[in-house]
């Protein structure tokens, strides 16, 4: 092996070496210890990953678990083993089926792409990373992945789990997001024109597995002799992150609606923006401000006895913190609906509800909901 310093990123002048090999000693890990997820190909299997397998974990992958992912994975290749078969797919089964893995974006972006592949592309995904840009829904990381894995296309593939390899390696103490840049490069460099599918997966796979955020498993890691952090005894505190925001918090008013038969009222949210497209409990707007009974009130998309159910629910999604008091009310046959909004909302029995495209927050005030009507 071979080395050379030059300065480092936090200390002008200050040693740094730049790691040579570790494509191999990393490759021949992987080869022993890669991670069997429904997507990949085995190493040295000598088959191709299938690019639609890649896009669609990829998609599914961010901002999210494998262990999360898996369960879905199986369950949108059972009912959509193609792109051309996704592309077929009603949007609203594709939300459904996506309901609970949020970023709900994703999930339309995710057809709408399969269908600009199916009918522009003949259903074949391009294998360059500015072709994959283009289409909907991959952004540059996604776009890398896919050349990579799919392909075997050099690609410099970054997420959370090799920045956190790389600062290490590095021992880069610059705080992250503005480290990003830094370690993308640092990525880069070492990145192999052998095998880059393979070794992509394995720095994901070390990360996920060896090269924990806490308590890392140096002691098992193929680097471990070539890592700047662990000799430094800064392993475990890198990456380090800039003090995260106090997330806001965000208050309305949702009003549970049912019907004689039990049937429960649904509208539509816009496609655009949070939650869009989704089917969801008709609220209040959401806002810092708590809101007064007759501020509530008129905004009640019906006119009936409500009752404010005891408790509330609270979620949380990536920017700030959502609190909800529950109304309940019932409607009678001849109800008369004063929210324009409601045009085109439905009544959804109680059984169907497993089916229909409703992300978690609004499944937590259904919940809230039918226990306070049981008790």
């Amino acid at each position: 092996m071979t080395a050379r310093t030059s300065p480092g990123p936090q200390q002008p002048g200050a040693p740094r070496t730049v790691v040579a090999g570790v494509d191999g000693l990393l490759l021949d890990w992987y080869d022993r210890h890669a991670r069997r997820l429904p997507w990949r190909v085995a190493p040295g299997s000598g088959g191709r990953a299938d690019p639609y397998l890649i896009w669609l974990s990829e998609i599914m992958l961010q901002q999210t678990t494998t262990t999360a992912v898996q369960p879905y994975f199986a369950t949108f290749t059972r009912r959509w083993p193609t792109v051309a078969a996704l592309a077929a797919a009603p949007l609203d089964d594709v939300l459904a089926a996506w309901a609970g893995l949020g970023y709900y974006a994703r999930a339309r972006n995710l057809h709408r792409c399969a269908r600009e592949v199916n009918a522009e592309l003949n259903g074949r995904f391009p294998n360059g990373e500015g072709p994959l840009q283009a289409l909907p829904g991959i952004g540059p990381y996604t776009a890398a992945a896919i050349a990579a894995i799919a392909f075997d296309r050099k690609a410099v593939v970054v997420d959370g789990n090799v920045e956190r390899v790389v600062a290490r390696l590095f021992a880069v103490e610059e705080a992250l997001p503005k480290a990003k840049a830094r370690l993308h490069a640092l990525a880069a460099e070492l990145t192999p024109d052998r095998r880059p599918g393979d070794y992509a997966q394995a720095m994901m796979d070390l990360g996920a597995t060896i090269c924990l955020p806490r308590r890392p498993r140096c002691m098992l890691c193929p680097l471990a002799e070539r890592c700047a952090g662990r000799a430094a005894g800064l392993a475990e505190e890198l990456p380090r992150r800039a003090p995260k925001k106090a997330k806001p918090t965000r208050r309305a008013v949702a009003f549970f609606i049912t019907r004689p038969d039990g049937a429960i009222l649904l509208r539509r949210r816009p496609d655009k923006g949070l939650l869009g497209g989704m089917l969801e409990v008709p609220s209040t707007d959401w806002r810092a401000d708590d809101w007064a009974v007759p501020e509530a009130r008129r905004h009640a998309p019906l006119v009936t006895d409500w009752r404010v159910l005891a408790g509330g629910v609270r979620h949380t999604f990536t920017h700030f913190h959502f609190e909800i008091t529950v109304w309940a009310g019932h409607a009678g046959d001849d109800a008369f609906l004063a929210d324009a909004s409601l045009a085109k909302a439905r009544w959804v029995a109680v059984d169907d509800l497993a089916a229909q495209a409703l992300p978690s927050v609004m499944r937590k005030i259904i919940a809230h909901g039918l226990e306070a009507a049981s008790a």
